[in-house]
């Protein structure tokens, strides 16, 4: 069970990130989460929202170059040692970990974690046998 998450890449100077948002706002896009990155010339920003298609749309209208990319969302207990948990799970299983970001929602005691790993569908098999709830994407407009 993957969600889609958008990558923008966003030039790495005054103002550009805050442009970027203006888009989202005046198409009413709200944020799940985001990941900012950057280089010297470029940011790529990793946003996840509830319908990426309609966010893919309005962002490449007004000259973002994006790309959709599919990643595991997975819900966690909002407690010590819940992520290590998980990450050991992973690692005992062979999946490498290329990149991960949090969020939160409103359900209480739970955090959010977006793991891109190599493989997907083996390491959306490893969380599953392991008992660890994945989110999709329907699952993001109720947390």
């Amino acid at each position: 069970m993957t969600i889609e998450q958008i990558s923008i890449f966003i030039e790495n100077r005054k103002n550009a990130l805050a442009e970027f948002t203006n888009v989202l706002a005046t198409h009413n896009i709200n944020m799940r989460a985001m990941s900012l990155a950057d280089t010297s010339d470029f940011g790529i920003a990793r946003i996840i929202v509830d319908d990426a298609a309609a966010v893919k749309g309005a962002l490449e209208r007004s000259h973002y170059i994006v790309k959709v990319t599919s990643v595991i969302a997975i819900e966690i207990p909002d407690e010590a040692g819940s992520l290590n948990r998980i990450l050991k799970i992973l690692a005992d299983n062979g999946r490498n970990v290329e990149y991960m970001y949090g969020f939160t929602g409103r359900k209480s005691g739970s955090a959010y974690m977006i793991i891109r790993c190599t493989d997907v569908p083996e390491t959306e098999r490893v969380l599953e046998k392991a008992g660890i709830r994945m989110i999709s994407q329907a699952d993001l407009s109720e947390i």
